[in-house]
Formats: C-alpha cells, structure tokens, sequence
C-alpha cells in the first residue's frame, strides 16, 4: 500500500489536486482512499459530485466514536474512490488538529485504512502536532509539496520541508519527500523558480500544473477535470502525475532553507 500526503499553503489548489490525482489513479484500476486532513472538509467534495459528506469529528461529537461504522464515514465518489472527511471543530473553539487524531483512530479502529493508495490532504499553513500527524506517524511515507512561485506559498513549503526534515528522524516516522508539484499561477519564470526551489531542498519537480479555466469549468460542474473534460490536456497533466507518484521510488530527506536564503533565493527570480 502506497501511503502519500499532499501538504501546501491554504488556498494553493491542494485539494483540487488531490481529487485529480485520485480520479487518476482510480482509472488505473487502482483501489483509492483519500481522507481530507482540512477543517474546511472540502477534500472530496468534487469526487462527491458537490455532496458535503458529514466529517467524523462531527460523528464523533454527535453519537461518539463507538457507535460509529464505516458506512457513516467513508463515502463512494467518482470511480469508486473512497472519501472521508476529519472535519474540525467549530470555528474559534478547540483544535482543528484534533479532527485528524480522532480521525485516524477511528479508521484504525473500523479497518478502514487500506487499499492500493491513501491519499490524504493535510492544510500545509500550520504545521502543528494534529495537522502533521500524518508524518509524525507513520501513516504518511512520501510526502508531496503542492506550491506556485509566490513567496508565501514557497514560504510554506519549505516549513513543511523543516518538518519533514525534523520527523524522518523519528523511528515511528519513516516519511520522506516525494517531490515538489508546482500549481502553476502564470508567473513569468515559476516553473524555473520552483524546480530550483526543488533542488535546493534536495528534491525534484516533479509536474507542472498549468493555470487552466478547465479546472473552474469542472468545479461549477462539480466534477474533478477527469471526470469532466477526460481528453483534455489538463486531465491529461493529472494522468501522468498519478502515474509519476505511483510508480516513484526515488524520496528524500529535504535540506530547508534559513529564512534569508529564501528571501535572497526569491529576489533572484523577481524583477525589481
């Protein structure tokens, strides 16, 4: 079993990956589960053909977690890919890390974590105990960094590079980086920045993701772009990741920069 996370800034397109990279590897043949690590539980959504499907911290609040089945948290979306959702608490009270605690005991519990790949998209802005449980623990092998070439997404990508870096230490951890994925937002000379981004951490790009009007065209259809428009390009850019990822075995333990070295790293880049 492949077991992979997606972690990058909020807002980044991380999901809208995710759900593409999923619906890729399903039409491999592949058996899929993605769980969505995000208190805005809007993971699988395009999966689920638009249905909010209830989030297991609400589950848990509203019946605990004994009375729970696997019927009550994971849902079937498009090509059979297995959708769950963590959830998170409501806003301004508690620990929206918690969802994802709660989240992984209870798929342990039910038997539920398994198949050919996991995939699991994990908020990247905040790299506290629950929103990197995934790596601290084990459940998450190779991690992919989901970045464009604006700074404060680079920014969190490389924190959640130091993370890596601090974690594969662990013995219970054993996660490495897989690779950067650049979401492209048409900057002039992002894909050069981010691939050297991706050297200077010790890793590789490995796809560029073209800004398209495809991906929103799909999303008010509430379908991933595999699902909607199969013979276009952009499905056709979600197709050969899944197959990079899947069949990747070349990983990393990432090298982050300081502070200045970003910064310094940037300006070469940005015309002034």
């Amino acid at each position: 079993m492949k077991q992979i996370a997606l972690y990058g800034k909020g807002g980044i397109g991380k999901s809208t990956t995710a759900a593409n990279l999923s619906a890729a590897l399903a039409g491999e043949g592949l058996d899929i589960l993605q769980i969505g690590c995000d208190p805005k539980h809007d993971s699988t959504r395009m999966l689920m053909h638009g249905t909010w499907i209830p989030t297991v911290l609400d589950l848990i609040r509203e019946r605990g977690d004994e009375k729970i089945t696997v019927d009550d948290v994971v849902y079937e979306g498009f090509r059979g890919v297995r959708c769950v959702e963590a959830g998170g608490p409501e806003p301004g009270i508690g620990c929206a890390g918690r969802g994802i605690i709660a989240t992984f005991h209870l798929l342990e519990r039910l038997d539920a974590l398994k198949g050919d790949v996991i995939v699991y998209d994990v908020l990247g802005d905040v790299v506290c105990g629950g929103f990197a449980m995934p790596m601290r623990e084990g459940y998450a092998r190779e991690i992919y960094l989901v970045t464009s070439g604006e700074l404060m997404s680079v920014y969190a990508a490389n924190n959640i590079a130091k993370a890596i870096a601090r974690l594969s230490r662990r013995v219970r951890s054993r996660c490495t980086l897989g690779g950067v994925i650049c979401n492209a937002k048409n900057i002039e000379g992002e894909r050069e920045l981010v691939e050297e981004f991706a050297r200077r951490i010790n890793s590789r790009l490995i796809a560029y993701i073209p800004r398209s009007r495809i991906v929103q065209v799909a999303e008010l259809q509430k379908q991933t772009v595999v699902e909607y428009a199969p013979e276009s390009d952009q499905a056709a850019v979600y197709q050969e990741l899944a197959r990079t990822i899947y069949g990747n075995e070349t990983t990393s333990i990432p090298t982050p920069l300081e502070m200045d070295e970003l910064e310094s790293f940037a300006l070469e880049f940005v015309q002034v």
